[in-house]
């Protein structure tokens, strides 16, 4: 067995030997555990090379199928010597540390926790024209690839395909533009598309997918300055060129690029004003708290500026965030297209700023600036509240975002309460998340938020590429930086800006887009990735009653007991709460004991297979 060091690749180990003696090396003196970036690769050759990091490992290619299993489980890069030399151990310890001392992690996954939701997390960078969908440690499940920057919003269906929007250049030259909309499939073949843009109309921001195969989306809408007048704007709060007001919009997919309008919604049919009372919309814009007060916000043409919408398919309502404004309205979608022009199509219900319809002070504004507003599914804690994220931007006590959820005051024939000349309840947020310091958090624009199925929050802090997991208390349990520029992935260690992202979602492993379909990790996103230790915690079966092994010791003290019920030989990991292995060893004795006096208190997990069925087992357990 040879050491050499190589300028151009660092470290090489080196197994001058035939098959049989490469193998006899492996068995008696080293415990060869590989990181596993695909999968295996065996050649035609003797034997093979294996790349891991900067190192590589030659392998016998007569492996079994059950070495393979037995080598995917370990899935960490790291050799224990057995009965090799003191100059032999020297020399690999040698070779992590130059890697630990050349590389330092800048971008990716920095945090994996057991208690954090397992699946594919999907995100689209802003400016790059691939869609990207990842697991828990960072590894490419699948990408899609666009001839379009995504404009901005990406969803994976339930059926597997990608529906997504694309920025086309346009006459709307807003903040958040889009314009295209497509659909692809699992493969990444081009299956619909249509553009919806004109000089008088613009998608932007976001879609909603519906139960029936139709998409919401949300579009400006060109009004011109005489148009602006007679609804009754201030004419110093109009332009030359008017004014952008908002339009949703119902599609239904035909062929490969056509669409059949369902049914549509204007802001433009709801609207009071009380700077002049010659001009239409004449009224006190207290008494209409249904309607929007076109004086109100800023003078710019996108003084709306709707970034999110949602659907809400139990209430056949639809939720849209109105950023410009600093609140959310709700609208009812029962209706027809002419119903909606009408009193019936006028606001349900509005929350974050009550100034905007004349009832609250600055001090009753809640948010300030937000971006992601939806209603949280069936099934899920908080179930059928409303969460946001609440960008910040411009809090009077300072810059910093949060996560807010209200629960909407709906009665018992499912209206929405409000009482005369007061704002729209609740008078305050049902949860919220906001970091230790408050400003460590904060993008000023951009930025998503999701509740799991555990109870969990994944946030996509936009502006700084910054994905997260947090539990119901708020901590950590996930951690991600985009390595996305516009261009492409940068490499590991480099200092990373201008790769933010629009939104990201979590998809549970049992989301029907997954069912047969072959979910082989791949690399990471960046370039020149750092080893990891990172585990998913997936696919395994609790240690219960049925298992053949039983957890002696828990919560553990001093020692790690293991009873082995069927005597049969298992290899053991345990994992740390950071997601590091911390041991690792094969066993077939009746009764494993594990000295666990240097463990840090904390949560880990213990994961055995065994060597002959190649069965998977976990259970997590407390050191005290």
């Amino acid at each position: 067995m040879e050491f050499k060091f190589n300028m151009r690749i660092g470290w090489e180990i080196i197994f001058e030997a035939n098959r049989k003696s490469i193998k006899t090396i492996i068995s008696s003196c080293l415990e060869v555990v590989l990181w596993k970036r695909k999968r295996l690769i065996w050649g035609a050759q003797e034997a093979s090379r294996y790349k891991i990091g900067t190192s590589y490992l030659l392998v016998p290619n007569s492996a079994t199928e059950q070495k393979i299993a037995e080598q995917r489980f370990q899935k960490r890069a790291f050799v224990a010597p057995m009965t090799t030399s003191k100059h032999v151990l020297s020399l690999i310890l040698l070779l992590f540390s130059v890697q630990l001392f050349y590389a330092q992690q800048t971008v990716g996954v920095f945090q994996n926790d057991a208690s954090a939701y397992n699946g594919y997390t999907l995100f689209a960078p802003s400016g790059n024209t691939t869609t990207y969908l990842i697991d828990n440690c960072g590894l490419v499940i699948n990408t899609w690839i666009s001839d379009y920057p995504p404009g901005q919003s990406a969803y994976l269906l339930e059926n597997g395909n990608l529906l997504r929007t694309a920025f086309v250049p346009s006459s709307f030259n807003g903040g958040g533009s889009g314009g295209r909309i497509e659909l692809y499939s699992w493969e990444g073949a081009l299956l619909w598309a249509y553009t919806y843009s004109s000089a008088t109309y613009h998608h932007h921001h976001d879609i909603a997918p519906m139960p029936n195969g139709h998409i919401l989306l949300i579009a400006w809408e060109q009004r011109s300055q005489a148009e602006a007048i007679a609804a009754g704007r201030n004419p110093n709060l109009v332009a030359n060129q008017g004014i952008w007001s908002e339009r949703i919009v119902e599609i239904e997919p035909v062929g490969s690029d056509g669409i059949n309008i369902i049914w549509q919604w204007h802001l433009w049919d709801h609207l009071v004003q009380d700077f002049d009372e010659n001009q239409d919309n004449y009224g006190a814009i207290a008494e209409h708290p249904e309607l929007m007060d076109i004086n109100y916000g800023n003078n710019g043409l996108d003084w709306i500026h709707l970034n999110a919408i949602n659907y809400n398919p139990a209430l056949d309502q639809i939720v849209v965030s109105a950023r410009g404004l600093s609140e959310i309205w709700v609208i009812d979608h029962s209706t027809t297209t002419e119903e909606a022009a009408g009193n019936d199509g006028d606001f349900l219900y509005r929350w974050g700023n009550p100034q905007v319809y004349d009832r609250g002070t600055q001090n009753d504004q809640q948010f300030y600036g937000q971006h992601d507003v939806q209603w949280i599914a069936p099934g899920l804690t908080d179930a059928g509240k409303i969460m946001v994220y609440n960008n910040g931007q411009g809090r009077p006590g300072g810059n910093y975002s949060s996560v807010d959820i209200i629960e909407p005051p709906v009665n018992t024939d499912g209206n929405y309460e409000l009482e005369a000349g007061q704002a729209y309840g609740p008078t305050g947020l049902s949860w919220s998340y906001v970091a230790q310091p408050p400003n460590s958090f904060y993008s000023p624009r951009i930025s998503g938020v999701q509740r799991l199925p555990n109870g969990n929050t994944i946030i996509c802090e936009g502006t700084s590429g910054h994905l997260f997991e947090i539990d119901n208390d708020g901590n950590t349990v996930w951690d991600y930086i985009s390595p996305i520029r516009g261009n492409g992935p940068v490499s590991q260690g480099d200092v990373i800006s201008q790769n933010s992202v629009f939104r990201a979602y979590r998809y549970g492993q049992d989301y029907g887009a997954f069912a047969n379909k072959e979910l082989i990790p791949g690399d990471p996103i960046e370039l020149n990735p750092l080893d990891s230790d990172c585990v998913t915690y997936t696919d395994v079966a609790e240690i219960e009653a049925e298992s053949p092994f039983r957890v002696l010791s828990n919560p553990v003290y001093e020692m790690l007991l293991i009873e082995n019920l069927q005597t049969k030989g298992f290899y053991l990991k345990v994992v740390n709460a950071n997601g590091q292995v911390i041991y690792f060893a094969k066993h077939d004795d009746a009764l494993i004991e594990i000295g666990a006096s240097g463990w840090p208190n904390g949560l880990y997990v213990i994961q055995l297979m065994q060597l002959d069925t190649l069965q998977l087992f976990s259970q997590k357990i407390i050191k005290i």
